[in-house]
């Protein structure tokens, strides 16, 4: 059984930074970021291929956002730079045990964590 518990989340104005934490119990093949806004669907934010530190990104977060893994502490990080007010959602980390489905598909995670609130105003 993996445990997730995320944190770091917060308020903050367009064009600040936030960064979260996923401290994990057991690291896995693949270790993500989702997000969701009000209203809409679970959307991929980041991934990270833990056993050679691929990382993939969202195409509307890519060169904002840096997903990174502290192996040592058994977490996950998401440093979000550049915040817009469409970054506003619950963000949750997620842990996939095997390979297959893709990084972008919530099919292939068994484990999310609770999730951190992150809202961005303009």
């Amino acid at each position: 059984q993996v445990q997730l518990v995320e944190s770091g989340g917060g308020s903050v104005q367009a064009g600040g930074s936030l960064r979260l934490s996923c401290e994990y119990t057991y690291r896995t093949a693949i270790m993500a970021w989702f997000r969701q806004a009000p209203g809409k669907e679970r959307e991929p934010v980041a991934a990270l291929y833990t056993a050679d530190d691929r990382t993939y990104y969202n195409d509307a977060v890519k060169g904002r956002f840096t997903i990174s893994q502290d192996n040592a502490k058994n977490t996950l990080y998401l440093q979000m730079n550049s915040l817009k007010p469409e970054d506003t959602a619950m963000y949750t980390c997620a842990a996939a045990v095997r390979f297959g489905y893709g990084w972008a598909s919530t099919s292939g995670y068994s484990y999310w964590g609770q999730g951190t609130q992150v809202t961005v105003s303009s």
